[in-house]
């Protein structure tokens, strides 16, 4: 299911077709893109069979949010070619289980896709829209020392409000937020 459209790409559903399976374990295998996603059970993927789990689990952390709230495919709408994931979600709190009201957005490409502006465009789209229903605020949360994610929230308009502890078990994290109206 088609999520957004933007001039150059689609954001939609990951599916369990061999290509999509194929391409989350390609990225979710590469060390250059999971150490940026901090203490994630189960990065990286050692096993292609490891990208069905990795799919079940998004399905289910979305599964009451409908196409509000998930982890989505990016593809380009030139060939179709999935170039990452972009997602829009809660932010889990300390404990990791329960949801804070905070928004967080994010966005894992893969190394062939870097640098072509794809996770700026994917990411600007779902933040305006999510603004657009009343959410005051969406946040990114960045792995210190990511250079290149910061740079997109910083080209999403976001801006730097400290390192902070506030989510994934406490981990310590950059933080960027865009402010409705900002």
């Amino acid at each position: 299911m088609t999520v957004l459209t933007t001039e150059r790409l689609v954001v939609r559903d990951w599916t369990a077709e061999p290509g999509d399976l194929a391409r989350i374990y390609d990225i979710y295998s590469r060390a250059e893109v999971v150490r940026w996603l901090g203490a994630a059970p189960g990065l990286p993927l050692t096993d292609p069979s490891g990208a069905v789990d990795r799919l079940a689990a998004w399905r289910e952390r979305h599964a009451a949010h409908g196409d509000r709230y998930g982890t989505w495919a990016i593809e380009t709408r030139a060939d179709g070619r999935v170039v990452g994931t972009v997602l829009l979600k809660p932010l889990p709190g300390r404990d990791e289980r329960v949801p804070t009201t905070d928004i967080e957005v994010g966005w894992h490409l893969h190394p062939d896709s870097w640098g072509h502006g794809y996770a700026t465009e994917a990411a600007r789209a779902l933040v305006a829209r999510e603004l657009a229903t009343g959410t005051p605020q969406v946040w990114a949360v960045v792995s210190p020392g990511n250079t290149a994610s910061a740079a997109v929230a910083r080209r999403l308009g976001m801006a730097y409000a400290g390192r902070r502890t506030d989510w994934y078990g406490g981990e310590e994290l950059d933080a960027f937020v865009l402010r409705a109206g900002a």
